[in-house]
């Protein structure tokens, strides 16, 4: 089945075509979101979101870029949200402790493992994945889904909505931004 068919059968509701569109995506949707999330729970409920989310809005669906830049777009979108919806909990369960509520953090992000990574270098990998998590928010997608992804710097600025130059300044600053990070503490 090519894009447009795809694209046409999800529009008129055929469930093959939806169900092809899940068994084509699935794994990459999953990849992206568990490199920014961090966490394999969340990242599942992420992933079946995004596929909600693009049953019901593919009438939406201009064609104006192609329909995997639009998979991603709303993966991190939602990724994203998860971890803004964390950030607040975050701060509502500090501010509670503060005011005198003796109580466990609302959310602590727990050690995890990528499933692309080989078991002798999970070590590494979880340093990396820590130092990634510190990353601003821009770079940590740009990095996501050029190195763990391998979308093209064109595919980025689709998904992100900015231009090539700004995702070639972004990797660039992940990239010095990590060195500084794994070097500042080599035992992450």
């Amino acid at each position: 089945m090519n894009e447009l068919e795809l694209i046409q059968g999800l529009k008129n509701g055929d469930e093959t075509a939806f169900r092809f569109l899940v068994d084509t995506y699935k794994d990459r949707v999953y990849n992206t979101v568990i490199a920014i999330v961090q966490n394999a729970e969340d990242a599942e409920d992420v992933t079946q979101e995004v596929f909600i989310q693009v049953y019901r809005s593919i009438s939406s669906f201009k064609g104006e870029a192609k329909l995997s830049t639009w998979l991603y777009r709303i993966a991190t979108t939602r990724s994203l949200d998860l971890l803004r919806s964390r950030k607040s909990k975050k701060r509502f369960g500090f501010i509670q402790r503060l005011l005198g509520e003796d109580s466990e953090p609302l959310y602590e992000i727990p050690d995890f493992n990528h499933p692309g990574i080989a078991l002798e270098k999970k070590e590494n990998a979880a340093k990396l994945f820590k130092a990634i998590r510190e990353l601003p928010e821009n770079q940590k997608i740009a990095f996501t889904l050029h190195k763990m992804e391998d979308l093209s710097y064109q595919e980025i600025s689709e998904v992100m909505k900015t231009t090539v130059p700004a995702v070639e300044s972004l990797l660039h600053r992940a990239k010095l931004n990590l060195r500084k990070l794994l070097e500042k503490d080599p035992g992450r």
